[in-house]
C-alpha cells in the first residue's frame, strides 16, 4: 500500500533570497554545464549548489558532495532555508504550453514510505546506471535530505486525493516560480489534518508508477538500509521515507513528449542504403530531401499513431525515410524480445533499439545518442552538429554531424503502468514527461 505521510519541509526564505525564480532548478540531470553556470549566476542561493555542486572553492580534499552539505548547513543556520513550523502536504501545479495549448498538471509533494522495487506497491518503468546512483547516493548521503522530489504517478480514483487537496487551497495564494521555459510553478502548504488524513486514506490502496527520478528512489532505498544497518532507529524514522510529487494518471496536464534520437559514431549511408538494411522488417517510403522535412515527417509519425511508425534522417543524401513495421518484423521483435511482454515488444523506442539498431543495422555498441525532444531542436542540431561539450545527460559532444537520426512516437502513460506491472524494464528514455519538476520548492530533510 502507498503509504503518504506529511513532513515538515525546508523551503528559502524569500526575505533572504529575493525571487523564488532565481533560487530554484531543473533536476540535475537536465542541467548542461552551460545552465549550470547560468544558474549559479543567478543567485548565490540557487538550489544548483546542492544538487549539481561545479566543484570550484573545494577545500583539500574535499568532495563536490561534502561542498553541497556545507553550503546545506550554512544556509539553515542563516536561515536561508527555513523548516516549516508544522507539517504539510505540498500541493503542487504546473501550468505550461505544447503546442501553442495551455495545460496545468495537479500534483502534491508528499513523504512516501519506501518499498523496494518488486515488493510492495510502487513500481519502476526505466532502466538505471549504477554511475548515476552512485552520485546521488554521495549527495544523498552528504546531505541527509531528499533535495528534489521524485515524479510518480498513480490511477485516479472517483474520489480523487488531489480533489481534497485542492480544495484545501481553493481560496489560498501560492507561491510561484517562472523557469527558464516560462512554466509557472504554484506551491502550497495543507496543513489542515482532517484533509491530509482523507487523501493518506484513499492513497493507502493505490500502486505508484515511478514516472521520473528512478535513480533517486532506489538511491534513497540503498540509504535507509545502509542507515539501519549502521545505527538503530526508531520506527517510522524519516529515513523510512521518500519525498514524491503524485499525479494522477487522468490528469490533463500529465503530458509526455517524444524522445526523438540523433545518433554519434555511425557510418554514414544514404537513404537506398537503409531501406536495403530495413527492408526485412519494414515498409519503407522516401518522404524527401532537406533536413527542414524533419517537421512533416513527426506530423506524419503522429497521424499514425503507431508505437512502430518511425521516420529516419540519412546525412548522407540528405533524406528522410518513413518505415513501418511489416508482421515479418513484429515475428523478428517476437523472436529477438523473447520472454518480453507484447506491450515491451510493441514500445517504438525497444523496436528501433533492439530491431533496428542492433539486429538489422549492427549499431549495438554505439555511443549514447543525443535526446531531443522537439523537431526544431531536431532540425537544429542536424545543421549544426554535435559540437564538443557535454550535453545535458552527461554525453562528450563529438564535434562531428549526425549521420542519422530517428524521429519515434513516446511510450504512454498506459504503457507505463502495463510494462511496471509486468515487472519489466523500459529502455532508457522511453519517456519524457513534461515540464519536469522543479528542485528547491520544498526540501525533505531525513533527521
Amino acid at each position: 500500500m502507498a503509504d503518504i505521510q506529511a513532513f515538515r519541509g525546508l523551503r528559502f526564505d524569500l526575505s533572504k533570497v529575493g525571487s523564488l525564480s532565481e533560487v530554484v532548478a531543473p533536476p540535475y540531470d537536465v542541467i548542461s554545464v552551460e545552465a549550470r553556470d547560468q544558474l549559479y549566476e543567478s543567485n548565490e542561493f540557487n538550489v544548483v549548489r546542492l544538487i549539481l555542486n561545479r566543484g570550484d572553492k573545494l577545500l583539500p580534499d574535499q568532495t563536490v558532495y561534502e561542498r553541497a552539505a556545507e553550503h546545506l548547513k550554512n544556509w539553515k543556520n542563516e536561515s536561508v532555508l527555513r523548516p516549516d513550523g508544522v507539517g504539510a502536504i505540498y500541493v503542487y501545479h504546473q501550468t505550461f504550453k505544447v503546442d501553442g495549448i495551455e495545460y496545468t498538471r495537479r500534483g502534491f509533494i508528499a513523504r512516501v514510505r519506501i518499498e523496494p522495487f518488486g515488493e510492495g506497491n510502487i513500481y519502476p518503468h526505466e532502466k538505471t546506471h549504477s554511475k548515476a546512483k552512485e552520485d546521488r547516493y554521495q549527495l544523498m548521503e552528504a546531505c541527509n535530505s531528499n533535495l528534489s522530489p521524485i515524479f510518480g504517478i498513480y490511477s485516479d480514483q472517483e474520489s480523487s486525493p488531489q480533489a481534497i487537496l485542492d480544495l484545501a487551497i481553493d481560496d489560498r495564494t501560492p507561491l510561484t516560480a517562472i523557469d527558464e521555459e516560462g512554466v509557472r510553478h504554484d506551491l502550497w502548504m495543507v496543513t489542515d489534518a482532517n484533509a491530509v488524513a482523507a487523501a493518506a486514506q484513499l492513497m493507502g490502496p493505490t500502486a505508484i508508477y515511478i514516472a521520473d527520478g528512478h535513480h533517486r528512489y532506489e538511491t534513497a532505498t540503498s540509504i535507509r538500509n545502509s542507515r539501519r544497518q549502521r545505527e538503530e532507529l526508531e520506527p517510522d524514522h524519516p529515513v523510512d521515507y521518500t519525498m514524491i510529487m503524485c499525479v494522477g494518471m487522468d490528469d490533463p496536464g500529465l503530458v509526455v513528449l517524444p524522445t526523438h534520437r540523433l545518433f554519434r559514431g555511425i557510418s554514414p549511408m544514404t537513404s537506398a542504403e537503409l531501406i536495403a538494411k530495413l527492408s526485412a522488417a519494414f515498409d519503407c517510403e522516401v518522404v524527401g530531401s532537406g533536413i527542414a522535412l524533419a517537421s512533416d515527417c513527426w506530423e506524419a509519425v503522429q497521424v499514425e499513431g503507431e508505437q512502430s511508425t518511425m521516420a529516419f534522417y540519412c546525412r548522407k543524401d540528405d533524406t528522410w525515410v518513413l518505415a513501418r513495421i511489416r508482421l515479418e518484423g513484429v515475428e523478428m521483435m517476437e523472436g529477438l524480445a523473447e520472454g518480453k511482454s507484447e506491450c515491451w515488444q510493441s514500445l517504438g523506442v525497444a523496436i528501433l533499439h533492439e530491431l533496428v539498431l542492433d539486429h538489422l543495422l549492427g549499431c549495438g555498441e554505439l555511443p549514447s545518442p543525443r535526446y531531443v525532444h522537439g523537431i526544431d531542436e531536431v532540425v537544429a542540431l542536424l545543421r549544426s552538429g554535435d559540437g564538443n561539450e557535454r550535453d545535458a545527460t552527461g554525453q562528450q559532444g563529438t564535434g562531428d554531424f549526425f549521420e542519422l537520426a530517428c524521429l519515434v512516437m513516446p511510450a504512454t502513460v498506459s504503457d507505463v503502468k502495463s510494462i511496471s506491472e509486468s515487472g519489466e524494464r523500459m529502455p532508457a528514455k522511453s519517456t519524457y514527461f513534461y515540464p519536469k519538476l522543479l528542485s528547491g520548492l520544498v526540501i525533505n530533510p531525513l533527521d
